[in-house]
């Protein structure tokens, strides 16, 4: 873990172009892995899953369908944030997950019950909008958590998920919407460029 302030990691942290190929200590992901894992969501449902590249081998079948990017085989790690439209399955295993850490079955039955009311309401297509959404809330913290502990990152959203899917084999309702390879940089960052104040608050 690097002596950052969390200011100095959201002004420091940008999306690198191209990694070294270096390898990050395991004991370093599996640190950036509980960051991801104790992302905040909606309801505490966490519908996403994240699909974790280390063989290079894989890496380099996916470049073609990541449109040439050097962020998807120069990476250490390549992360790929999906969304898990099975909402239904993500409840029930909350519900189990809340009683094996010593929640009343009763005392958490209007819960269960107002979330399963809120999936029964959805169709498909809000399924995986929703998901998304609550999928990027994961990701944001992989972004600033790298950068924590002294790797660089890059949010990707160009690439093409059904190639993804057909060759990581994955199930119809894990769905990829972004990949964060992660690394250490090879490329010098640029200024950052935001809006100002006024034209973001108000």
């Amino acid at each position: 873990m690097t002596n950052l302030t969390f200011k100095q990691i959201v002004e420091q942290r940008y999306a690198t172009k191209k990694f070294d190929g270096k390898i990050i200590l395991q004991e370093k992901v599996d640190e950036l892995l509980e960051m991801i894992r104790l992302a905040p969501s909606s309801f505490n449902i966490q519908p996403w899953k994240i699909k974790i590249i280390t063989d290079q081998a894989m890496k380099e079948k996916l470049l073609a369908h990541s449109w040439g990017q050097q962020q998807a085989t120069t990476c250490s790690h390549l992360l790929i944030f999906c969304a898990n439209t099975d909402i239904k399955g993500n409840i029930d295993l909350l519900r189990k997950t809340m009683i094996e850490n010593g929640a009343n079955p009763d005392s958490i039955k209007g819960y269960v019950d107002m979330m399963s009311g809120f999936e029964q309401g959805m169709t498909p297509e809000k399924k995986l909008a929703w998901a998304s959404k609550q999928t990027y809330l994961a990701l944001s913290n992989a972004l600033n958590g790298a950068k924590a502990l002294g790797f660089d990152s890059c949010p990707m959203e160009g690439f093409s998920p059904e190639e993804y899917s057909r060759e990581l084999g994955l199930s119809e309702h894990i769905v990829p919407i972004a990949l964060c390879p992660i690394g250490y940089s090879a490329d010098t960052p640029k200024p950052k460029v935001r809006f100002k104040k006024n034209e973001v608050f108000f």
